[in-house]
């Protein structure tokens, strides 16, 4: 099935910089490795929010050593190549509204290449995908999905006026908004449960790993406006590049890779040999949220009571690839609609960015939701296979070859009501701060806009800032 799609949308506008964002590249590469005997700061972790808070840190002229204990930085933001395939582990989007991201990264190195503004909607074998295009970007487009089984009519209106609504919001407001989870919020917008199902449901769960909807109303506000605002996209190089951007960014010496935090104190990080790095200006704690509740005790103190069946974030995507050209040409997500299987959204790599694959070969990532525990690899592998035959055919999809799967045990923090989406006070203790997308909302710019506050909060405490 090949669906048409025009071009699609112009390049992204040309982010503002900030005039201290455009100095990084300066002190990093003026920066000599040296032994440094002045009062310093340690980050923990070198995740988006540590390497945002060291990015900050270089700014303000701030010394610092961040330690991560993997021997790459980035986090969950990473991506392998293998024989030529660049896979990102788990399927991440990013999007180009976020704006602490276009304040702080530079897009046209990024090379960035935009989705389809839409989905392809699949309801069950034997039927034709059903196209979902943004109403305002695509108008003509929208036309023919008003009558598909995808919602009803109203559904189609109550999307256009959720987005129109959404883009006009302030943050602030927002984020002050009452708070109740998406599931919720949809019903009370009027959502017909048809639309909610076939699109909602999985569209949304592949964002936030959540296909129970119990994420808070305020972050899927947040996400929708960034999603009317902006594209959705990838960088040419896979999405580890917004992490490899930072890092080029930092000072030469101020990085240890392989070195893990085992405790944290007032004056610095004692690591897992014995060995102590010195932190007499704090210590920025920026690990994912159960190894900070591990070193900081005081973080794991309940402040909301957890639901254990729908607490969970984890995700599997698997790549395939093949010779034969993609069964759909377009940049476009694909969406399981039908209530059935365990696939929940899909889509070829390649069509978005070629260079995802070397010459001539199809990449192809498809997304489940939850940590399938129970089932190894070539299992889950097979499964998918086979349910994917119904969605293109049995003889399309026996060319495809498995080439790995990647497990994300957290893949996102638990973001059910009541939250903190616009981030909480990074000072947790005399000299210590927290940073990560558990501190303020589970995005790409939460990481970020919390790690700057960090850096902030720290240099103003000793008073550098």
């Amino acid at each position: 099935m090949h669906v048409h799609v025009p071009h699609l949308l112009p390049a992204p506008p040309k982010p503002h910089y900030n005039a201290v964002a455009l100095r990084f590249t300066v002190s990093a590469s003026a920066a000599a490795p040296a032994a440094r005997k002045e009062k310093q700061a340690v980050i923990v972790g070198g995740g988006l929010a540590g390497l945002a808070a060291a990015t900050h840190l270089t700014a303000l002229s701030v010394p610092f050593t961040l330690v991560e204990a993997s021997d790459r930085l980035g986090g969950r933001v990473a991506t392998d190549v293998v024989d030529g395939y660049r896979l990102d582990r788990g399927f991440q989007i990013f999007l180009t509204a976020y704006p602490e991201c276009r304040r702080v990264l530079d897009y046209p190195a990024l090379r960035l290449r935009p989705f389809y503004p839409g989905a392809l909607v699949f309801l069950g074998a034997g039927e034709p995908f059903h196209l979902l295009s943004d109403p305002f970007r695509l108008p003509l487009r929208s036309l023919s999905a008003l009558l598909s089984p995808v919602g009803t009519l109203a559904d189609k209106l109550l999307v256009g006026l959720a987005r129109l609504r959404a883009a006009a919001s302030p943050d602030d407001v927002i984020l002050s908004a009452p708070e109740t989870t998406t599931a919720a919020h949809l019903s009370r917008l009027g959502f017909s449960p048809s639309i909610v199902e076939r699109f909602l449901r999985p569209f949304l769960a592949g964002i936030f790993f959540d296909p129970a909807l119990d994420t808070s109303s305020r972050l899927f506000e947040l996400v929708f406006k960034r999603l009317a605002l902006g594209d959705n996209a990838l960088p040419e190089d896979g999405i580890a590049a917004i992490a490899e951007q930072l890092e080029a960014r930092l000072p030469l010496g101020s990085l240890r890779l392989n070195t893990r935090a085992a405790g944290i104190g007032r004056s610095g990080v004692t690591l897992d040999t014995g060995k102590t790095i010195p932190g007499e200006l704090g210590v920025i704690v920026a690990v994912e949220q159960p190894e900070a509740e591990k070193l900081l005790p005081q973080l794991s103190t309940p402040q909301k009571p957890k639901k254990s069946n729908n607490s969970e974030r984890s995700t599997v995507c698997l790549y395939f690839t093949t010779d034969r050209a993609a069964p759909v040409q377009d940049p476009i997500l694909l969406l399981n609609g039908s209530g059935k299987g365990i696939v929940n959204n899909m889509f070829f790599a390649t069509n978005v960015a070629p260079s995802y694959a070397p010459p001539g070969k199809v990449l192809v990532s498809v997304s489940l939701v939850g940590s399938f525990a129970g089932r190894d690899d070539a299992e889950l592998a097979g499964e998918v296979v086979r349910e994917l035959a119904g969605w293109f055919g049995a003889d399309e999809v026996a060319a495809w070859r498995h080439l790995r799967t990647y497990r994300i045990g957290f893949a996102q923090p638990d973001q059910t009501p009541p939250t903190n989406p616009a981030g909480r006070d990074p000072r947790v203790g005399d000299g210590v701060y927290v940073c990560g997308d558990h501190w303020c909302s589970a995005t790409f710019d939460g990481a970020m806009v919390s790690g700057r506050r960090a850096a902030e909060a720290l240099a103003k405490d000793a008073g550098l800032s």
